[in-house]
């Protein structure tokens, strides 16, 4: 019987390389593609070239495991279908989610592409998610590893896409600890290489500094809860609800206010047209909100309103119970007020293990 084929995404981390020998394994013949997006020349953000390392450790695998390794090259896409939209929505006063469009545009229909032409059955990845099905339909769940869960970044998923996709970490219910350990007994050089962490791609970076290479500084005004002006920032694009403001010459808050209030400061809202961040006080009661809406949606299967659930605001965040309703909108309410809520930022819904969707943050 001839052996089905799979093509894994093989980044040079543990993870896809685990993921490439469960595949062995389970007697498929898999074949390895390592994803080229970000890669012409050192990074002037980090001042590294990550991807060069990267597929050194990619190349030792596939040796390794006998695997054929492919490089594709995704960088046109991935400036057009994640940068550039990226870089648009800071500058509408959002915080976006790269990482989620990066795999609804870039790595699950790309990489199937590049399967397709090279006659393979599936895709795989290295992600910590689970796959079940129920009767002809397809779900995602938590993973076993809940300080490893990528749910987050995977709730767009849909019916096509699982399909064809097998994520062989979470299916084993390995945890991070499990995986490197599998690693090191076979004898993989990246057994214990750091885990990627910031923008997908691209890895761990200065925000700013990235944001400031398209979007010029437009300067405003900073606000009290009682919309005094207290001091003024470089701009909102930089910036984030929920996060501690900062204390540099790009956000100056009047020493006196600072003084007066003897307590950590946070932004809890942004004005676009009036380009003002107002900051307060952890825990200020003005700042939490029991209801928002999401946009941009997508179920994983159909759904019935109203639905009773838990959400998530933020990765490897904490579950919240919320309702979700549909009238004009999907609006999401919350059993309890949260203060961090952010315009852009992805909304996860969960029932038990199972993730039912998700959609985009919108406070109106």
């Amino acid at each position: 019987m001839k052996k089905q084929k799979v093509l894994l995404g093989l980044s040079g981390g543990v993870d896809s390389a685990v993921a490439a020998l469960l595949l062995q394994k389970q007697g498929y013949e898999v074949m390895g593609a390592f994803i080229k997006s970000f890669s012409r020349k050192k990074s002037r953000l980090t001042g590294k070239c990550l991807w060069r390392e990267d597929i050194k450790y990619a190349k030792k695998i596939a040796k390794k495991l006998k695997i054929f390794l492919i490089t594709l090259n995704f960088e046109r896409e991935y400036k057009k279908l994640v940068i550039d939209p990226m870089f648009r929505d800071y500058g509408r006063g959002l915080t976006p989610n790269p990482d989620s469009l990066c795999n609804k545009k870039i790595k699950f229909p790309l990489l199937w592409k590049a399967a397709k032409q090279f006659g393979c059955d599936y895709i795989a990845t290295g992600h910590y998610i689970k796959k079940t099905k129920s009767g002809k339909k397809y779900n995602v769940e938590i993973p076993e590893d809940k300080t490893k869960d990528q749910s987050y970044f995977l709730y767009d998923l849909t019916q096509k896409d699982l399909k064809h996709s097998l994520f062989p970490i979470g299916q084993a219910g390995l945890t991070k600890d499990e995986v490197r350990k599998i690693a090191k007994r076979h004898g993989f050089p990246n057994y214990d290489k750091l885990g990627t962490r910031g923008l997908c791609f691209i890895g761990k970076m200065d925000m700013k500094s990235f944001l400031k290479q398209k979007i010029k500084p437009k300067p405003g005004r900073i606000l009290d809860t009682k919309e005094n002006i207290i001091g003024k920032h470089s701009g909102l694009a930089y910036y984030t609800i929920g996060q501690k403001a900062p204390n540099n010459p790009d956000f100056q808050v009047e020493k006196e206010y600072r003084n007066k209030t003897k307590s950590k400061l946070y932004i809890i809202n942004k004005n676009l047209k009036n380009r003002t961040i107002t900051i307060a006080p952890k825990n200020y009661s003005a700042a939490y909100k029991s209801k928002f809406y999401i946009i941009k949606t997508n179920f994983i299967n159909p759904v019935r309103f109203p639905i009773k659930a838990k959400v998530r605001i933020r990765h490897l965040g904490a579950l919240h119970k919320a309702t979700i309703t549909k009238k004009e909108k999907i609006c999401v309410k919350l059993q309890k007020a949260l203060p961090d809520i952010a315009p852009g930022q992805s909304c996860i819904i969960y029932q038990g293990k199972k993730i039912l969707g998700g959609g985009e943050i919108r406070l109106h």
